[in-house]
């Protein structure tokens, strides 16, 4: 017999609720199992599904006693009283249907079964039993990266590569910049073995509550493959972990992760702003097609894309990034005060400086306030509706205006003047950093670091780092491209196929094109393409160039006024990937075989 603790909960909190609840209950005890069962709905929590007049939850002696614990439920749940136990997830609905299955699919997770002697328990142990014939691992899995586009969809196919080499049965789910595509069922994360989340950004882990879960960046997932895939199967069963998150999600206790660091929350609210930015600014350089200063003519065209580039999209970039920075940090509460205070940095024309601190203030604020204000139970469904939102909001928006605002606004315009006055010594060797860091990873962190730097400046009309970072991020890709054309005895036949879509996406700014050859020949490739990235950069800078679209590469530049020196922009576009090119002729021997 098995001591088993159920909770059910639905959005109302009624008819689902009670009658899972009845379900598990009936069943648990027809097949011989103690089973203890809170109802979590519109009124809070009660104990008892059969008796809506107990208003008690579970004791924290029940929850210590219990083997199992199943969790039937249709909203999210905090299930941080769970710590160390063994947890069933499923729907109320599949519990009101299939409760016997339910039951018998979370007892398997402790090894029990039900006796074969009950003729109520015998369909359930048949499927027990099947079960228990060897099969194929099942891998459901997570990639994200914050522009959701080449990192994300690479790690994904990483991923499958390793499941097929390794007769492994694998879905994956991929957080990209147009939505999350090959979603995840209910089914494929209940009859999954573990749980592999490959992101940068901050991926919601409610739903794989009592699964073993790994989680590690989007690099590590597509360049360290099978060191990420065995560390995921070696982790340990969830009852034997005794530190959990809120979902009861188990991690490595060495795992080296960008998970729930500044630095993740940081890329989550750039993955949301980026978008803004994009659009924003490409209309932006649109409305330059009729004239540098075309927009100030009223009830014009050019106006009108100003006030939808400008006026609209740029207005929303800083509440966004500090919004979704308080998000991934303290999750829907951190959302309100992050946008206020994000608008607030805005207005009081902090930049966006001010939407970091602001976006991180709220966070932690607002996690702050979820963790340590205690309210009565009937009165818990009043914090993340009004306690939270109100007080964070407040505090977070009187530090804004008395304390952060005055300070960040100097810093920004300081830092303005100075982009705009350096000499070309000064602008040399921040050309050098930036396109050096643009190279180094590509399209990881550091990478990150200087595109965000130069995207966050534009809300100050500061476009020489810009210039300089969309350039030099065209560069390791254009230049291996270029390279295996000219060279080819230097590559093989797979890598020269690789390296023409390289250099289409070097053409688009996609600096992950270079990723391939970077992984396979790390000391030959990534020194040539750092030299020649950091030598655009400097010269883009050195010529005072400024770019007024965040993306697009080389397209971009057919819009008339997008770059201020069109020529000598794309001088510096051609020297680096020369240099790049001609490094590569150095460090890559020509192959044998070839």
């Amino acid at each position: 017999m098995a001591t088993i603790i159920a909770v059910t909960a639905c959005p109302t909190g009624v008819a689902h609720t009670y009658m899972a609840a009845e379900a598990l209950k009936k069943t648990a005890t027809m097949l011989g199992h103690s089973i203890s069962i809170e109802t979590q709905g519109a009124i809070g929590a009660a104990s008892g599904a059969a008796s809506r007049g107990t208003h008690t939850a579970l004791t924290a002696d029940s929850i210590a006693a219990a083997q199992l614990i199943i969790v039937a439920s249709d909203i999210h749940l905090d299930m941080s009283r769970f710590a160390g136990k063994m947890i069933y997830a499923t729907s109320t609905s599949e519990a009101i249907r299939h409760p016997a299955q339910v039951i018998e699919a979370a007892l398997a997770l402790i090894g029990i079964t039900s006796s074969p002697d009950s003729s109520a328990a015998a369909p359930a142990t048949a499927e027990a039993a099947v079960a228990a014939k060897p099969q194929r691992q099942r891998i459901v899995a997570i990639t994200a990266c914050p522009t959701g586009i080449a990192h994300t969809f690479m790690a994904a196919e990483a991923l499958k590569k390793w499941a097929a080499a390794h007769d492994c049965d694998i879905r994956v789910e991929t957080q990209g910049s147009v939505g999350a595509k090959n979603l995840l069922t209910e089914a494929e994360i209940a009859a999954a073995d573990v749980v592999v989340i490959g992101a940068d950004t901050h991926v919601d882990t409610g739903r794989f509550a009592g699964k073993r879960v790994y989680k590690t960046s989007v690099g590590r997932a597509l360049k360290e493959t099978d060191q990420v895939m065995q560390a995921a199967f070696a982790l340990p069963a969830a009852s034997a972990q005794p530190e959990q998150t809120s979902a009861a999600i188990q991690k490595t206790p060495n795992q080296k992760s960008t998970a729930g660091g500044a630095y993740q929350h940081l890329l989550t609210g750039v993955s949301y702003m980026l978008p803004l930015v994009v659009a924003g600014g490409l209309i932006i350089a649109l409305s330059f097609v009729f004239g540098i200063e075309a927009f100030k003519q009223p009830d014009t065209l050019a106006a009108a894309l100003m006030s939808i580039g400008g006026g609209a999209a740029f207005a929303l970039m800083i509440p966004v990034l500090a919004g979704f920075i308080a998000f991934s940090i303290a999750d829907r509460p951190g959302l309100a005060p992050g946008l206020i205070g994000g608008m607030l940095a805005s207005q009081l024309q902090a930049g966006f400086l001010g939407g970091l601190i602001a976006g991180f203030l709220a966070g932690y604020v607002a996690l702050g306030l979820r963790q340590y204000v205690r309210l009565p139970a009937n009165f818990e469904g009043l914090k993340p509706v009004l306690v939270i939102p109100l007080l964070a909001t407040l505090i977070v928006g009187l530090i804004m205006v008395y304390v952060v605002g005055t300070p960040a606004k100097a810093i920004m315009d300081a830092l303005t003047q100075f982009l705009q006055s350096m000499g070309s010594t000064n602008a040399l060797l921040l050309g050098l950093l930036l396109g050096g860091m643009m190279a180094i990873d590509m399209g990881g962190p550091i990478n990150k670091a200087a595109y965000t730097f130069g995207v966050g400046l534009l809300a100050s009309h500061a476009y020489l780092p810009m210039a300089a970072v969309m350039a030099a991020g065209m560069i390791p890709p254009l230049g291996l491209g270029v390279a295996t054309m000219i060279s080819k005895r230097r590559f093989t036949a797979d890598e020269r196929v690789a390296g023409k879509a390289a250099a289409v996406l070097g053409l688009c700014f996609i600096t992950e094109g270079a990723i391939p050859f970077a992984a396979k020949d790390p000391l030959r490739v990534i020194p040539p393409c750092v030299a020649g990235a950091a030598v655009t950069g400097a010269l883009s800078m050195y010529f005072g160039c400024e770019l007024r679209a965040p993306h697009g590469g080389l397209f971009v530049l057919a819009i008339p006024n997008a770059v201020n020196f069109l020529l000598p922009y794309l001088g510096a576009i051609v020297a680096g990937t020369l240099v790049t090119t001609s490094l590569l002729m150095f460090t890559k021997q020509p192959l044998h075989s070839a």
